[in-house]
């Protein structure tokens, strides 16, 4: 039997272009075609989607056939969500903040702590798993921007 598997704390900041009110809602609207907009190629599949919690199924090629998770999301407006994700490869407990800036921005920051199960021998170094969640959050963030301005010519926020 392989020795137990250890927890490893990632820890990433982003800053968005667009007012918190704005973020929160983008974030947390959970669509089926989030893997576009992150741009990780993931298939999403919407579950449940209340008024506090959300819980979906993502599914993701890898090298070793397909990596799946299911997600349970606890809503916490204005600023801040929590989820737990149980996958074939690995669990995640993840807090999710959001804080505003001047000049209508805001910082998202993510804390998770991630570990190995079934089908996972070992977590990413801090400096990849940092690496690809800057590259997923960036792609959300211009997502989101771009959305933002979007809304701001048709009249809207």
């Amino acid at each position: 039997m392989p020795p137990a598997a250890t927890s490893v704390v990632y820890e990433i900041r982003e800053v968005f272009r667009v007012p918190l009110d704005f973020a929160y809602r983008w974030c947390t609207d959970f669509r089926p075609d989030d893997g576009e907009r992150s741009k990780e190629g993931n298939a999403r599949q919407i579950l449940r989607k209340g008024r506090r919690t959300v819980v979906y199924e993502d599914l993701y090629p890898s090298d070793h056939g397909w990596m799946w998770s299911r997600q349970t999301v606890t809503l916490r407006p204005p600023d801040r969500w929590t989820a737990v994700a149980d996958g074939n490869y690995r669990r995640w407990k993840l807090v999710y903040t959001l804080r505003p800036l001047s000049e209508g921005r805001t910082e998202f920051s993510l804390r998770g702590e991630r570990r190995p199960v079934h089908l996972g021998t070992r977590n990413p170094s801090r400096r990849s798993m940092h690496a690809e969640f800057h590259r997923m959050w960036g792609n959300f963030g211009r997502a989101m921007e771009a959305d933002y301005r979007a809304s701001l010519r048709r009249g809207r926020r």
